[in-house]
């Protein structure tokens, strides 16, 4: 709309600068900035807020409010203001300006003001509206943003963290958070924030951006706020909540994905695997365990890690995707941790369970397949052939005997594999298949193995193709691995027969492993006893 002037009651009888139309029996007005946007227009009974520069026809001023450094704020059309001045400024917008010419009769007449205005003076005055509320006004809220899935809104007793842009209602800014690089921190409806802000801040969700508009009565009324908040002025906030919580809540758990086949649930006590990415509420990643494409591995229940996250593993299968939201008083609370979780920061976590166990586990055995009519099994010493197949639990292959031209081989009882499979290929039948879930400390430990991480818990897939028994058996792979030789030209079977006659030292028929030493083994013995 293009500036003009707008005559009330009467036509149009001149603008400033123009030649003198004689007598005015009205405020002759013009509109020379109209902002593009006008939510509202000054109304009889509207309190207002504005800046005015007074003079008169030869351009010497009689008055002005910028020279005092403070706004005029009174109401419309109740008789506070001269009658002028009443009717000029209804109508206006927040952050319009006008040019007011009031007739003497509608100003102050022929009397005028003593010193200051001579009688039947016409006034000329260059206002800007500022603020505009009333009495019956309710706060305005209006949802700039909203995040797709909300499970949960803001209530009174809340501790919320959030973002703010704070101006007055022309858009003079007066404070904003991110100038201080940190949230504003505080409890909703406790009585900590003006009246408007406790009310704006209900029902908001995570991630959500608000525009609050406030009247005065709402926010800092009469007195206004240092030299920032003008007296009788409207705020508009534009928020952004970060995250929020209350300080009864426990953890939150999203299950994401359970696996359909889940034989055991963590417990305390259970030392787990599992990565992770730790997000805060708006879902700035502050950690995460794939970029150091490492697990995160820990007991649980024990205090090693955050009480929430103690919490939130309980209970997970081998394979679980699972959210777990924990609030900071189970997190890092008011302090934060380092530069990248604030204080009082609500924590999501998206973990996914690689494995766990307890150190108290045995080779778990699954028997998937045994031969009918089984009367004859592997023991220790006995001489296998099997092949397997070894992954971890989330399935990830590691080494399989079909990867070779014959089956792995080995004597059971001589430390030749690790020791969950040597309890694993015990009591076997030849064509038997079982499947073994090894636990760490009976595999490859905390410092893992090539290809196999720390603390994995194993899984083989073994079949046993055949077997050998006994001390002989031993004997001839020690031979074959060049770690001994039979004496030349005698018969193997009666030097072996002889030996185990030696070996069995309380001849009970059967050889221990105490019994079954090389004779290396006995002379290092013998060198570290006489040290």
């Amino acid at each position: 709309m293009a500036p003009g002037s707008l005559v009330l009651l009467l036509s149009i009888l001149g603008t400033p600068g123009l030649a003198d139309p004689g007598p005015l029996e009205d405020v002759v007005i013009d509109r020379y900035y109209i902002p593009k946007i006008c939510l509202r227009e000054v109304q009889m009974g509207d309190f207002i807020r504005y800046h005015y520069n007074g003079t008169f026809k030869d351009g010497k001023k009689f008055d002005s409010s910028y020279d005092r450094g403070a706004t005029v704020a009174g109401v419309v059309g109740v008789g506070r203001l001269i009658t002028g001045m009443d009717r000029g400024l209804q109508g206006m917008c927040v952050n319009e300006r006008r040019h007011l010419i009031v007739p003497p009769h509608l100003g102050y007449g022929s009397i005028g003001v003593a010193g200051l205005i001579p009688p039947d003076a016409t006034l000329y005055f260059d206002v800007v509206m500022l603020d505009i509320w009333n009495k019956n006004d309710k706060l305005q809220i209006t949802t700039l943003s909203k995040p797709e899935r909300c499970n949960r809104t803001v209530e009174n007793s809340d501790f919320v963290r959030y973002h703010y842009n704070g101006t007055l209602l022309d858009g003079t800014p007066f404070d904003s958070s991110y100038s201080k690089n940190g949230t504003y921190d505080t409890y909703v409806g406790t009585g900590w924030l003006i009246k408007g802000m406790d009310q704006g801040l209900l029902g908001m969700c995570a991630g959500e951006k608000r525009s609050i508009i406030i009247p005065p009565f709402l926010a800092y009324g009469e007195k206004g706020y240092g030299t920032v908040i003008p007296p009788q002025a409207s705020l508009v906030f534009s928020v952004l909540l970060v995250d929020f919580h209350n300080p009864k809540d426990g953890v939150f758990l999203e299950h994401l994905e359970v696996p359909e086949s889940c034989k055991r649930r963590a417990v305390t006590g259970d030392f787990v695997r599992y990565h992770y990415n730790g997000t805060l509420m708006d879902g700035t990643l502050f950690d995460s365990s794939y970029s150091r494409n490492h697990t995160y591995n820990t007991y649980i229940g024990k205090g090693y890690i955050i009480p929430g996250m103690d919490q939130g593993l309980q209970g997970v299968c081998v394979g679980e995707r699972r959210r777990v939201v924990v609030p900071p008083h189970l997190a890092y609370g008011e302090n934060g941790a380092g530069d990248k979780i604030p204080g009082s920061a609500v924590l999501v976590f998206d973990v996914h369970i690689m494995d766990f166990h307890n150190p108290e586990d045995p080779v778990e055995i699954e028997t998937v397949y045994r031969p009918e009519g089984c009367n004859v099994t592997t023991r220790d010493r006995d001489f296998v052939r099997y092949h397997y197949n070894c992954s971890l639990l989330d399935g990830t292959k590691l080494f399989s005997s079909h990867d070779y031209e014959k089956p792995q081989e080995v004597t059971l009882g001589t430390n030749k594999v690790i020791e969950g499979l040597n309890r694993g290929l015990l009591n076997m039948c030849v064509g038997e298949r079982r499947v073994l879930i090894i636990p760490p400390h009976l595999g490859h430990g905390e410092s893992g193995a090539r290809g196999v991480p720390g603390s994995a818990v194993l899984r083989f897939e073994v079949e046993l193709i055949s077997m050998e028994e006994g001390f002989s058996t031993f004997i001839k792979s020690q031979v074959a691995e060049g770690k001994g030789r039979l004496m030349p030209s005698s018969d193997p079977e009666k030097v072996i027969a002889d030996m185990f006659k030696n070996q069995d030292r309380n001849q009970d028929g059967k050889i221990t492993s105490e019994e079954l030493k090389l004779k290396s083994d006995e002379d290092q013995e013998k060198i570290h006893e006489e040290l």
